[in-house]
């Protein structure tokens, strides 16, 4: 695990949550302390739930920000049940497959109801997924940032656990304390609400699991990241192709100073 730091950002809470009310956990990444106390650039990288749901207000303030482009994690299932074109955002697939609810569902209709801690164990599970399994789509997310330096927001469904993961990703590879990843991590527990558009059933002890997010969620990634890699910058130039002119163009593009 990477060493804990003072966390250097104060409570983002204030002011992130009003930019879009209609869409739940839109935030801007910007303002976080990252290499050599540079901060990250405000209004060039947002993360948010899938966006389905913006009420016309919201949907002209989405499109008067200067996005370009909008990076979908969503499974292709996820994507028909759930349409969320946004005139003038050109849409960049990166499909990552759901599979906790399923294998909720099938150790369910095997007999056995997860415990809380069960339900634990399988989300950090899915982290380790996105360390190892799906970190071709992850190293494309960074390619598009440094080959396409333009306004963007990515997202998934809840915008909670593939956003999540690929939001600690750019932080730290942007240099920012991992207190204060953490920090931006947590605060989808504050912002997220559970949309009626999206259609996920199980026991209410097991959802209320998969519906928030914990610290050891995200342990469980970096820990994974550390055995298998090393440490995080061996893991963003090997499977991530953040190389050492790579990471210079990505901060450069998205760090101030």
């Amino acid at each position: 695990m990477a060493s804990m730091t003072t966390a250097s950002t104060p409570d983002r809470t204030e002011d992130l949550p009003r930019l879009l009310p209609s869409a739940s956990n839109f935030r801007d990444l910007g303002g976080h302390v990252g290499l050599d106390g540079r901060r990250v650039r405000h209004g060039r990288v947002y993360r948010s739930d899938h966006l389905g749901g913006l009420t016309p207000s919201d949907l002209r303030t989405l499109q008067g920000m200067g996005l370009t482009h909008r990076i979908d994690f969503r499974g292709v299932e996820e994507c028909a049940a759930l349409p969320c074109d946004v005139a003038g955002l050109t849409a960049l697939p990166l499909s990552i497959e759901p599979t906790v609810v399923q294998r909720v569902q099938a150790l369910i209709g095997e007999g056995t109801v997860p415990s809380e801690a069960q339900a634990v164990e399988l989300m950090c599970d899915t982290y380790r997924g996105f360390v190892r399994e799906a970190a071709p789509m992850y190293a494309r997310f960074f390619r598009h940032l440094i080959e396409q330096p333009t306004p963007v927001v990515f997202h998934c469904t809840a915008g909670k656990d593939r956003t999540g993961y690929a939001a600690a990703l750019l932080l730290g590879a942007l240099g920012v304390a991992h207190d204060d990843i953490v920090q931006d991590y947590l605060l989808t527990n504050r912002l997220f609400r559970r949309s009626p558009l999206v259609q996920a059933r199980g026991p209410a002890h097991v959802m209320d699991v998969l519906w928030s997010v914990q610290p050891a969620f995200l342990d469980a990634a970096f820990a994974t990241i550390e055995q298998e890699f090393g440490d995080l910058p061996s893991y963003l130039e090997g499977p991530i192709g953040l190389g050492p002119r790579e990471l210079a163009q990505l901060r450069a593009s998205l760090l101030e100073g």
